[in-house]
């Protein structure tokens, strides 16, 4: 079988997008995995295929690069938006269903993507970390000295620790630059590795700082390996609406492989 997919990237994190509105592709572990594999595959830190919805432009199933289907991935989500775009499903502004529930999104003139991601609640703030779920889990935990740190080590430990059991989370490491800036490092669960981005990471940072009283903002830069995303947001304490996501997301390529 031959496969059509485009690749896509969002500040660094990248994805392998499939048009599967025909719903032949075969959802396997092993495959799904084989084709984000950087020496034998296309390579991406996740796959993300387009679907069919009922009541919505279309649906996102998004699978990390070790082949299991995960929770909501922002830049995905961005990402995944620009490829709709392309395929003409939609002019300026869709709705799709993901894994999380509905989203909004919209093509800004900057050709930026802006999406609206879940609101955010029940956070829990301890002495060295904030931990919340934007739709993926993430452990917040600030530091010095970032670029030096050593990301994938103490994410590991994190990720695998008693806190979070065998589920795990993603591990966000934030350094303060301003008071409406900081620069994110993210170790993602699924990529078992520092990712170049991560934006539901980022929407985690941006809400944890402002939670813990690091930021006065609702309107947060984030810098990340891969460049730089903005959060906006409502509310405030452990209740937060409107909350986009906005940045790049980037076609790179083309092709086809036989599977």
């Amino acid at each position: 079988m031959e496969l059509q997919f485009d690749k896509y990237q969002g500040t660094g994190n990248d994805f392998v997008m499939i048009d599967n509105r025909s719903g032949a592709f075969p959802k396997s572990t092993q495959l799904i995995s084989k084709l984000c594999d950087r020496r034998f595959g296309i390579g991406g830190d996740g796959l993300i295929l387009l679907e069919n919805d009922a009541t919505t432009d279309f649906r996102m199933v998004y699978y990390n690069s070790d082949g299991n289907e995960s929770s909501m991935c922002g830049n995905g989500g961005r990402c995944l938006v620009a490829f709709a775009k392309k395929l003409q499903i939609f002019d300026n502004e869709t709705t799709f269903i993901a894994v999380d529930g509905l989203h909004y999104a919209k093509i800004n003139s900057d050709k930026t993507v802006s999406l609206q991601m879940k609101n955010v609640d029940n956070i829990k703030v301890e002495e060295d970390y904030v931990f919340m779920n934007t739709g993926s889990p993430h452990h917040v935990q600030m530091v010095n000295a970032i670029k030096n740190f050593n990301v994938k080590e103490t994410g590991f430990q994190i990720r695998y620790s008693d806190l979070y059991g065998n589920a795990g989370s993603n591990v966000n490491f934030v350094e303060q630059v301003n008071d409406d800036t900081f620069t994110v490092r993210t170790y993602e669960r699924g990529v078992e590795d520092e990712t170049l981005s991560c934006g539901t990471g980022v929407t985690a940072v941006a809400i944890a700082m402002f939670v813990i009283g690091k930021t006065k903002s609702n309107d947060v830069n984030l810098n990340v390996e891969g460049g730089s995303l903005t959060v906006k947001f409502q509310g405030g304490k452990d209740n937060f609406t409107d909350v986009f996501l906005t940045g790049p997301a980037t076609f790179v390529f083309s092709g086809s492989i036989q599977i």
